[in-house]
């Protein structure tokens, strides 16, 4: 099982469905491809890559802004179509890696090279904070329009507080390679945000 892809053609085609699903802004494949080539950029310094990949195509399978439990039905999700292509610590680190994006805190392993992998995995996901200011603009547009059914002040004050808690994060990546990449960009572009969501009010 180590020695087979955990994502082949045949699984990449029945995920991509999910991620062009109607109301998919931002949390689509464009994010997806975004990702794996961040992943391809920094596969040197992965421990396991390939499960780093299976773990960004299955993190946002299942997505509906209504919904409280996505991290875990996209990750039930992997635990079920992998099943029969990786020994249960491997399944496990891709699922831990997907629920940790729920809170983008790292999650729990003995291993240290797991915990590498899954500090890259996370700063991979949240890259877009540090873009450049007219792609997280893009960004933030695409996102309210998946929370498109949520009230004006409603959202200032969640999106709000999300800001404001990476911004309280003594650092918002966690490896030092994306810290020094996007991490200066991702203080100003959400400093920007935020003081643009407070001056609404």
């Amino acid at each position: 099982m180590e020695n087979e892809p955990l994502m082949d053609d045949a699984l990449k085609r029945a995920l991509s469905p999910l991620y062009r699903a109607e109301g998919r802004h931002y949390h689509n494949l464009a994010h997806i491809e975004a990702m794996l080539t961040l992943a391809a950029d920094y596969r040197a310094l992965l421990d396991d890559p390939d499960s780093v990949e299976a773990a960004i195509w299955f993190h946002d399978a299942i997505y509906d802004s209504k919904a409280k439990d996505n991290e875990a039905q996209s990750a039930s999700l992997a635990r079920g179509k992998l099943a029969g292509r990786a020994d249960p610590a491997r399944l496990g680190r891709v699922t831990a890696m997907i629920l940790a994006t729920a809170t983008h805190e790292l999650p729990y392993f003995d291993n240290a090279a797991a915990v590498r992998d899954a500090a890259f995995f996370l700063d991979m996901d949240l890259s877009i904070l540090g873009a450049a200011p007219d792609a997280f603009d893009a960004y933030e547009q695409a996102v309210r329009r998946e929370y498109d059914w949520v009230a004006e002040p409603m959202w200032r004050a969640g999106r709000g507080a999300v800001l404001r808690n990476f911004l309280a994060r003594p650092h918002i990546f966690h490896t030092e390679e994306f810290r020094q990449r996007f991490g200066p960009h991702a203080v100003a572009n959400m400093s920007r945000s935020l003081e643009r969501l407070e001056a609404i009010r």
